[in-house]
């Protein structure tokens, strides 16, 4: 199964900084979007040690268990942006979301090593979609405050609580778990058997704080029309694309978004 990718992140329309940063290695298939957060350039540093420490975790250590080695990379990236929060007290509070995707053969026991497992780590509100059969499903949870009120309302039956309030929520942007901010961190990890012409689109809430499900489907939709015949070209077009239809709608974050393609 070849792999096909295009990032991009861009500072927006509000912000004097880009806090956001992005990982692209189509040799190992391993993709990683980070959205720091903290005064005094700390949000710069935290989301930059993110894409710079996963990697190298990943990477020293990639024969290790899958499942492990998504959780931890992320691990291993939080003590150190933890470490160095705490070495200098402009940064002390810093953090970062984080969202992984690796793609890797089945070597499982029951899996036949043909079959190709992504393997998603996520902390924060940076989400991973899956565009299936021109169809778009959230496959990360997001470890937000809004996410936390919609479970509420779900299981416990806690008044009404729908995505809808959740869009325009005040404390939408309160997330409540990050990499770096404490000293341990839980890292949700899922698994998913790719099937051809799958496309993967990881992103910070630059873009679907911004833009509707609804909207990012049609355009990834509309610039990859046919997965099976696209290029990586399509994938760049898409992209821009999503990146400009947030600007147009407002801008108000930086916007990162890798598009990933399995042909």
């Amino acid at each position: 199964m070849q792999v096909l990718a295009a990032g991009l992140t861009d500072i927006g329309k509000k912000r004097k900084t880009n806090q956001d940063a992005i990982y692209v290695n189509l040799e190992k298939n391993f993709f990683v979007v980070a959205d720091g957060m903290g005064g005094h350039n700390g949000g710069d540093i935290a989301s930059a040690m993110a894409v710079k420490c996963i990697p190298e975790y990943l990477l020293e250590h990639y024969s290790e268990d899958p499942i492990h080695l998504m959780r931890n990379s992320i691990r291993y990236a939080n003590a150190a942006i933890h470490k160095k929060a705490k070495q200098d007290v402009k940064l002390d509070g810093m953090g970062t979301t984080s969202v992984a995707l690796l793609f890797k053969h089945d070597t499982r026991p029951e899996g036949n090593g043909q079959a190709v497992v992504v393997y998603l780590a996520n902390v924060g509100d940076s989400r991973c979609y899956l565009v299936n059969s021109h169809q778009l499903y959230q496959m990360s949870a997001d470890h937000s405050l809004v996410q936390e009120k919609l479970a509420l309302s779900i299981i416990g039956g806690i008044g009404e609580y729908t995505r809808e309030n959740a869009a325009v929520d005040p404390q939408k942007n309160i997330i409540v778990r990050t990499v770096g901010f404490e000293e341990n961190v839980d890292v949700d990890v899922f698994t998913y058997k790719v099937s051809k012409n799958d496309m993967l689109l990881i992103c910070s809430d630059g873009l679907h704080g911004r833009v509707s499900d609804r909207d990012i489907l049609h355009t990834v939709n509309t610039h990859v029309p046919s997965p099976a015949e696209s290029t990586k070209e399509n994938l760049q077009t898409a992209v821009k694309a999503l990146i400009d239809l947030a600007n147009h709608n407002g801008g108000n974050d930086n916007i990162s978004v890798v598009l990933v393609l399995a042909k």
